[in-house]
């Protein structure tokens, strides 16, 4: 069993009060005090109907058959004890591992629940699953369309239309960026892409930023020590050749989040390589990013984060914790304290 202390290692320390109070820094807890599994990973957060909701996958280690989408609510400011809500049962005796939930909750509609299933990333396929009643029920999954994974780590984005635009990727030869549109919550799908070739920029797991109704910025994950972009001008149609941006990237994934004020919110491991540390930038045009707050430094892995705003304008992140936990952050964006990086390395 897994337990979580009261007392928190890394940020959790700043929150008690005195002269080391992160600007900002509103909250910070684990999901759970013990859980069934001994590794988790991935984590997911969304603002359903009814209260926040968090998923992750968790078992006995990435990639074994017994890793399985556990799923907790918030209810009443606590969260509830982690259920597994699917798993890769084939038949009696073939089960595959589940990887990279993502909730969504669009306008008027169900709450969504992508992930996906296989042995590896390479030959993994997308599954959905629907709520009703903001994750208290939810529907058997199915499978979606060959060659379709939906949001393949961070959440997508609603265009005013309703259809549904997804950051995806493959990882098959060469790691490549795609976009996936539904226009009808997933019975019928488009691809856009791939937006990479795969050489220059081997680059996966895009999140999306919103600079205006039809402009569009995409941050990836790549594997050559940076984070990777492309833009669209014409609502995610069309995309510009990848580039890197002047932010590092230890191969790891990130996620983002336009805030309500119009300002773009990041959060990231600020390293070339390893994952010790996990930080929060800051940007207003998405090109010139600020440091904002250091969530973790310490020995272990503080990793692939999911970013929201919720209707009160706070910011709610999500983040593996040394694969043991998820650790569950609540900042306000309007009290960080940004700062200039120092020839590209985090100030202080």
């Amino acid at each position: 069993m897994l337990m979580a202390s009261l007392t928190w290692v890394g940020i959790g320390l700043m929150i008690s009060g005195g002269p080391n109070v992160a600007p900002g820094l509103v909250r910070a807890e684990f999901l759970f005090e013990e859980a069934p599994f001994a590794q988790c990973h991935a984590s997911t957060i969304e603002n359903a109907r009814h209260g926040l909701v968090a998923a992750w996958f968790g078992g006995t280690r990435e990639g074994h058959p017994d890793v399985g989408i556990w799923f907790s609510r918030n209810v009443n400011g606590k969260w509830t004890k982690p259920v597994e809500l699917a798993n890769g049962v084939e038949s009696q005796d073939k089960r595959y591992p589940c990887w990279n939930p993502v909730l969504f909750q669009p306008k008027s509609a169900p709450l969504m629940l992508f992930y996906k299933v296989g042995p590896n990333p390479r030959e993994w396929w997308g599954m959905l699953m629907t709520s009703d009643d903001g994750g208290q029920t939810w529907s058997k999954p199915h499978r979606l369309p060959k060659g379709i994974w939906g949001p393949i780590k961070n959440k997508p984005i609603q265009l005013k239309d309703g259809t549904i635009l997804c950051g995806t990727s493959d990882e098959v030869k060469v790691w490549r960026v795609f976009m996936q549109t539904t226009p009808d919550l997933g019975k019928t799908w488009k691809t856009i892409g791939p937006l990479n070739s795969g050489r220059k920029f081997g680059a996966i797991q895009p999140t999306l930023l919103r600079h205006s109704e039809n402009r569009f910025q995409a941050l990836c994950r790549s594997r050559q020590g940076v984070i990777t972009e492309v833009w669209s001008e014409d609502g995610g149609k069309s995309w510009s050749a990848m580039k890197a941006t002047s932010l590092p990237n230890p191969n790891s994934g990130i996620d983002a989040v336009t805030l309500t004020d119009g300002r773009h919110l990041l959060v990231y491991n600020h390293l070339q390589r390893g994952r010790h540390q996990l930080h929060v930038a800051v940007s207003k045009d998405g090109i010139r990013w600020h440091a904002a707050l250091k969530l973790e430094d310490q020995p272990g892995e503080f990793s692939y984060p999911a970013v929201i705003q919720t209707p009160d304008n706070l910011v709610h992140i999500t983040y593996t914790w040394k694969r043991r936990k998820i650790k569950h952050v609540v900042i306000d964006p309007a009290k960080l304290k940004l700062r200039d990086f120092d020839d590209g390395r985090w100030p202080g």
